[in-house]
């Protein structure tokens, strides 16, 4: 049975080709919304119990509690990771001080119990926080510990007026100290398998840069006429184990790493060079090629030379190598990005501003920059037809790069009927599945033989 051989081996290469990162952060969603729905879940449980022995303070409490989860699921839900984890971290912090301060006092009896949850929470912590500042993230952490060796190596309360009687600490001591234990045993278990992971794709995305295992595919940006005006240039990762992964896979941890630059400095080496083959055929010579930058290849300080020798040595027409930025790269450093955008602008290199809409640009920042081009993002495009918001965006759009002398490209066009509300509303460049999907080289010349020849 060898086809079912070969697709049992396809499945297993997805399976294990996975993205390692993106694995991680959502793991790391999951792990927030199981926490919110825990801390929901406990705080509706010790709620009734303390609210049916008449403990109504501390019923209050626990409706904090509540309320809290409830606020970190619905940031999580809205992606609002940093929110989500300040609101959990700090509501987390301030109920277990207290009510180990207040609650849970030391007795023969009963040992105090509940400032054990501050040892999972600083673990959680380094999970959590672990794409933030280091003062941030291991500020969290050392707090939690601080907090437990104080609260562990003291018997200090305010009062014991709000003291929970021993019959009832005894119970929620071996509760609480066992759910504690069991939590410090599943984040150290989650944190050494996220780090073993990390630690796999950092090792196998080197390798890929030395062996330079990755291939381009070209996405064909089309007029109004159905000809191929251009394409962009999307990387893929040709793992020996793993097959063809997309750059959703790796292309995050490779900007956490700085990889992303010798990878950037690769694609645009590639770019430059398929340009050059291009000028001596005809079917080719005048179609652009769009290479998406990143922050750290932008911010280099040498990323000026590097393009302009990339159109020196390769003897290129730097018209048709257009440059793509994020909106979320023009708010860092407006002064660096004017100057280095317009040395490489009078040198006949162009700009486009991708995902256009969705990151914080203003139009102070609009017209300060020399683009040329702005892309309509996917997210307004997919619901543009049902949508009454997306459709004022785009049409909004639309009109914007019209009155400042700039392209306007829609991507993410799967239907007719999109193409057809774009170009009745004055886009006439498109970019998505309807028009062709990312393809290697080779399909690309074919594709461009279909429409153009």
């Amino acid at each position: 049975m060898p086809s079912l051989s070969i697709f049992g081996k396809r499945v297993r290469q997805l399976w294990h080709g996975a993205d390692l990162a993106l694995v991680g952060q959502r793991r790391e969603r999951r792990m927030r919304m199981l926490a919110s729905l825990v801390m929901v879940g406990m705080g509706v449980l010790w709620g009734l119990f303390f609210l049916s022995h008449g403990y109504t303070a501390i019923a209050l409490m626990d409706l904090a509690i509540i309320l809290s989860g409830v606020a970190v699921f619905l940031l999580t839900l809205r992606n609002r990771a940093l929110s989500a984890n300040l609101v959990l971290f700090g509501a987390l912090l301030v109920v277990v001080v207290a009510s180990t301060l207040l609650l849970d006092p030391p007795t023969l009896a009963a040992p105090r119990a509940t400032h054990l949850y501050l040892l999972p929470m600083a673990v959680a912590a380094l999970m959590a926080f672990r794409d933030e500042p280091m003062g941030l993230r291991y500020g969290i952490s050392l707090f939690c510990l601080l907090l437990f060796v104080a609260l562990a190596a003291s018997t200090w309360r305010p009062t014991d007026l709000h003291a929970l009687p021993d019959e009832v600490r005894v119970v929620g001591s071996w509760v609480q100290a066992l759910v504690a234990m069991l939590m410090f045993f599943f984040l150290l278990h989650i944190l050494q398998t996220d780090t073993a992971e990390r630690s796999e794709l950092d090792r196998d995305l080197r390798a890929a840069v030395r062996e330079r295992q990755f291939v381009l595919h070209y996405q064909p940006q089309l007029n109004g006429a159905n000809r191929v005006i251009g394409a962009e240039v999307l990387i893929r990762w040709l793992h020996p184990q793993r097959g063809l992964l997309a750059p959703g896979e790796f292309i995050d941890h490779a900007e956490h790493t700085g990889l992303i630059i010798p990878i950037g400095h690769w694609v645009l080496e590639q770019t430059a060079e398929q340009l050059h083959q291009w000028q001596d055929e005809p079917l080719y010579r005048d179609i652009d090629l769009a290479v998406n930058i990143s922050q750290k290849q932008f911010s280099q300080n040498s990323f000026v030379a590097e393009i302009a020798g990339l159109i020196e040595r390769h003897r290129i027409d730097a018209q048709r190598l257009e440059l793509e930025l994020t909106e979320t790269l023009i708010v860092h450093d407006m002064e660096d990005l004017t100057r280095k955008m317009t040395a490489l602008v009078e040198r006949g290199v162009r700009f486009s501003l991708d995902d256009f809409g969705t990151g914080f640009s203003s139009l102070s920042h609009l017209k300060r920059l020399p683009l040329s081009k702005l892309k309509i993002d996917r997210s307004f495009i997919c619901d543009v037809l049902s949508d009454a918001n997306s459709e004022a965006i785009v049409r909004s759009v639309i009109a914007l790069g019209q009155s400042m002398g700039m392209t306007v490209i829609a991507e993410g066009v799967e239907t007719e009927a999109q193409r057809h509300f774009l170009a009745s509303n004055g886009c006439n460049q498109f970019q998505g599945y309807l028009l062709g999907r990312p393809m290697p080289l080779a399909d690309f010349r074919a594709f461009v033989q279909r429409h153009n020849g």
